[in-house]
């Protein structure tokens, strides 16, 4: 469950949606436009109650900001979440509904998929909207997200042990890898291809069943994975793995991880930094998945090979979030957020709000 939202939100609008006939409750928060439209996946979930909902919308859609500004993208950050188990109330008539609603939006915020959301869930989506991303292959979008975000995760931990250890090599390194979803998985295989010893673990039987059989990955349970003796931890799965009952037991030197909201409050931050643990800002980490979907928006359509050049950009931020963590002696979510700020202030400052078709 999400604890209490304690920072700064500065969001420019949040809106909620209903429509009872086909049963969607939704909330769509647009944290800022500054830079451009906001763009963010739709997360699809039982919450348990509507205040976790909003806490995780309001939660989400400020990294959203943070991380395209980071990715060096023109976009703002927003996220929505469909408040339901997808499983039980997904259908034809919500996904459009949902869409309809994100078109009243007037193309402030372009939609994506998120946990509980897939590429079908966008191409039906998409059948209300022009504000629609992450579709198919098949019906004009990049496909499964996964692969470059786990790719992204895999460059970010390459460049976070270069910080901590002189040498980006993975080779001979244990990473414990909490998580075995689309990425997770995926970041597995990059993770043994440079080398790597694995610990792994999911509640989802089939995924740790599939990875565990490869050669190389320890299986251990999912409650003790981030406190192995692991020299890299990376959360995959939910946040909120990062608090302060269980910082002080960390037994790793780096937290690199592709999942969103890691930390429960931002006082994590300074304590994973007061006992010398290098953390890689999740939004930065994370940011593939952002990466491909945007390129779908560019003159012409998405093209793997400029997504493939643009994943570059998460190591080289992360190289400039640690050097000024560093020698400003501060948090590196502290740092990233003042990395981030900067290129919004330079670059945005003469926007302010994004409207379509505004200059």
């Amino acid at each position: 469950m999400p604890g209490p939202f304690t920072w700064s939100e500065g969001h420019e609008q949040v809106v909620y949606g209903n429509d009872p006939a086909s049963g969607l409750r939704c909330i769509i928060a647009i944290h800022s436009t500054r830079l451009g439209p906001s763009l963010g996946g739709t997360r699809f979930r039982a919450y348990d109650t509507e205040e976790d909902a909003l806490v995780d919308v309001l939660r989400l859609s400020r990294a959203m900001t943070y991380k395209a500004a980071c990715a060096g993208l023109d976009l703002g950050g927003g996220k929505a979440v469909i408040i339901g188990d997808p499983e039980e109330v997904r259908s034809e008539a919500l996904l459009r509904a949902y869409g309809r609603i994100v078109e009243s939006l007037g193309g402030r915020y372009i939609t994506a998929c998120d946990v509980g959301t897939t590429p079908d869930d966008m191409t039906m989506v998409a059948r209300e909207t022009r504000w629609a991303t992450g579709m198919d292959e098949a019906h004009g979008g990049s496909g499964d997200s996964g692969v470059p975000t786990a790719q992204g995760v895999f460059l970010a931990m390459r460049a976070a042990a270069e910080h901590r250890w002189g040498s980006p090599s993975l080779d001979g390194r244990h990473v414990a890898v909490q998580g075995l979803g689309k990425v997770g998985r995926r970041l597995v295989g990059h993770l043994l291809d440079d080398g790597a010893k694995v610990s792994a673990a999911d509640v989802d039987p089939e995924a740790v069943g599939e990875v565990g059989a490869l050669p190389g990955v320890e299986i251990v349970d999912v409650e003790d994975v981030l406190l192995t003796d692991a020299e890299i931890v990376s959360p995959n799965a939910l946040g909120g793995v990062l608090h302060a009952q269980m910082i002080p037991e960390l037994r790793a030197e780096i937290v690199c991880g592709g999942a969103n909201n890691q930390l429960v409050e931002i006082e994590d931050a300074a304590r994973l930094h007061e006992r010398g643990i290098v953390y890689a800002p999740d939004y930065v980490v994370n940011a593939g998945g952002l990466i491909n979907v945007s390129d779908e928006l560019a003159p012409g359509g998405h093209r793997p090979d400029r997504v493939e050049h643009r994943l570059e950009q998460i190591p080289r931020t992360l190289t400039e979030i640690f050097a000024r963590a560093r020698d400003e002696d501060v948090p590196t979510e502290l740092a990233a957020e003042r990395v981030a700020e900067s290129r919004i202030e330079r670059i945005g400052g003469l926007r302010r709000l994004w409207l379509p078709g505004a200059s």
